[in-house]
């Protein structure tokens, strides 16, 4: 799927109505939605907890925190971009925080253009965490089916007296006789003497 075509979740934690109005018109409903708007850190933590977003936009700073410490726990807890945006003075002191962290950051003020580009790269930033994603997933599921086959190992081991190497080919030659994998016939095993 093109990046054209992908859809992302956006949540903005701002409490400037004038950012928020002109955050919107970047973020058509085509390619960004839903796009939830909160006005402190405390309500951004409360809509993290309730559900993911792509990407996480927060306009620094707000009533309760200048934010960084939220953009830095997001980052780390789960696959969601973050852009944090400061005012001009404060950019290099709060980059220096927040960048070894996965956090974008842009200065205050700044122009239509440059807010495009950081979209684009944060559409780069999320492809890339969700390939990442998935390699996870299919290396935790090689890691299980590792488990249910060794389980069966031993249970072949404790119930039918066979030694390891010969518990370890029955497996695989009942896997490629049936044309099931070494997962099922484990489960199956685990089954039958469990």
């Amino acid at each position: 799927m093109s990046l054209n075509q992908r859809i992302y979740s956006v949540l903005i934690v701002s409490a400037a109505e004038n950012l928020n109005t002109a955050l919107t018109s970047f973020l058509p409903e085509s390619k960004y939605a839903p796009v939830h708007i909160v006005s402190s850190i405390s309500a951004a933590k409360r809509a993290f907890a309730e559900r993911a977003y792509d990407y996480i936009i927060i306009n620094s700073p707000l009533p309760d925190d200048i934010g960084a410490r939220f953009a830095i726990d997001t980052c780390n807890s789960k696959g969601t971009v973050v852009l944090l945006m400061v005012r001009l003075e404060l950019h290099a002191e709060i980059y220096d925080k927040v960048a070894e962290y996965g956090v974008f950051t842009l200065p205050k003020p700044m122009a239509k253009q440059t807010m495009i580009m950081a979209l684009g790269w944060m559409a780069s930033a999320r492809e890339r965490l969700r390939k990442a994603e998935k390699k996870t997933l299919s290396i935790e599921e090689k890691m299980e089916e590792i488990r249910l086959v060794n389980r069966a190992k031993w249970l072949l081991i404790c119930e039918i007296k066979m030694d390891e190497p010969d518990a370890h080919r029955y497996i695989e030659k009942q896997a490629m006789d049936r044309c099931i994998s070494k997962r099922e016939v484990a489960e199956e095993i685990i089954r039958t003497y469990s």
